[in-house]
């Protein structure tokens, strides 16, 4: 099973003049830190407007920036939002295999749509048609990243003539492709694409095992595949801190955990939002939630001995990455450093030494499997084919 690492850039008020800046540093930190330990991804999302939640609206450029600073880790878009309103489909190929480039071929392109209405109605993107924009501009990205060069498309939500699209990326066809769940349906949509599950939903290793179950069969007996290459994975988020002490790392972990569910709920159920005034980390003291996801079946937090068991669990449930969120809240940056350090240290070499027995067994199971979905792949039609077309020279300006 591999092992990630997962930011939102949370960044709970109040705020200093230099908060985001020693906020995006701490995080560079922490990225080159766990490569060095060996871990194996991270990820980042992509949102806007979400203050507090989620400073993180450009993970192109902090991905970049860790590119830079790493030998190893892969580099996870957790996730491009997809409909046009927010990324044109070509400055997302372009984007995905300029870092890629830079990387040495280090990128998984995670995919979605968000259901904010801060972000939905911030960009004007029409909440019953975004699982239609993200269909239709993943297919079309997909097309430019292997297409030379890429023969334009028609869509109900975007056109664009033919033209090649450069750079194009260094892992062929594409890098590995994955979509945001968190609902057994999009588990079941990942299947049917071919697209590894970017689990966000916090669950129990015996919840974890019925999408396992789910997502596997749903591939292997429905999937025709989005892009050129099927990623055939599962990978579920947790709440993470590590310590000698189990209620030390209770004390660092539960605040912050439990505000990452606060500011989630706020702007995704119950929140009502003015910009630039609603204190998020306030109403959160004011009101305090308790949810479980700091408990030891739903979350990574404890000594090296609660961690080993967790994992153990969502390992023998079938889940292929679980990815470790302790940016949250007000958790501290040293707190943040000495968790991976001790997790490293005691706990991480058991999955290592056997992750690469269990991916060639996997890759042996799913060939077959990977072979018949590919197959069925849809062939374009003739009408979905723009050709070629001369550009004709407009001149300097």
């Amino acid at each position: 099973m591999k092992i990630g690492i997962f930011y939102e850039h949370q960044l709970p008020r109040p705020w200093q003049p230099d908060s985001e800046l020693q906020l995006f540093q701490n995080a560079l930190d922490q990225v080159e830190l766990a490569d060095r330990l060996g871990v194996d991804y991270v990820w980042t999302v992509e949102h806007h407007f979400l203050e507090e939640y989620a400073h993180s609206s450009a993970p192109e450029v902090f991905l970049a920036a860790c590119s830079q600073r790493t030998r190893n880790i892969r580099l996870g878009h957790g996730v491009v939002l997809m409909p046009p309103g927010y990324n044109h489909p070509a400055r997302v190929a372009e984007r995905i295999a300029t870092l890629d480039l830079v990387s040495n071929g280090r990128v998984d392109f995670g995919t979605g749509e968000s259901s904010a209405e801060a972000e939905l109605a911030g960009f004007g993107i029409d909440r019953t048609q975004k699982r239609a924009m993200w269909r239709e501009s993943l297919e079309a990205v997909c097309r430019m990243m292997v297409e030379e060069p890429f023969d334009g498309y028609e869509g109900r939500y975007g056109r664009m003539p033919a033209r090649n699209v450069v750079p194009k990326p260094v892992q062929k066809p594409h890098p590995p492709l994955w979509v945001a769940c968190s609902r057994r349906e999009t588990i079941r949509l990942a299947a049917q694409h071919g697209i590894g599950a970017l689990s966000f939903t916090f669950m129990s290793a015996e919840e974890a095992r019925g999408w396992v179950d789910d997502y596997y069969r749903t591939l292997a007996a429905e999937c025709q595949p989005i892009g050129y290459a099927i990623n055939p994975n599962l990978a579920i988020v947790t709440g993470f801190m590590c310590d000698q002490s189990a209620d030390h790392a209770r004390a660092m972990g539960q605040t912050g955990l439990q505000y990452f569910a606060y500011a989630l709920a706020h702007y995704y159920v119950f929140g009502s939002h003015e910009p630039g005034v609603t204190d998020i980390w306030n109403n959160y003291v004011k009101n305090p939630i308790n949810l479980p996801i700091v408990d030891g079946a739903n979350s990574c937090v404890g000594t090296p001995d609660d961690v080993r068991k967790s994992l153990r669990a969502f390992e023998d449930a079938g889940i292929d990455q679980v990815v470790l969120v302790s940016q949250c809240g007000k958790n501290r940056h040293e707190d943040v450093c000495a968790s991976l350090e001790l997790f490293a240290r005691e706990v991480m070499p058991e999955f290592k030494e056997r992750e690469d027995r269990r991916a060639r067994e996997k890759a042996e199971r799913m060939a077959p499997i990977i072979e018949r979905a590919m197959s069925r792949k849809p062939a374009r039609s003739a009408s979905a084919e723009g050709g070629s077309t001369l550009i004709q020279a407009g001149g300097l300006p």
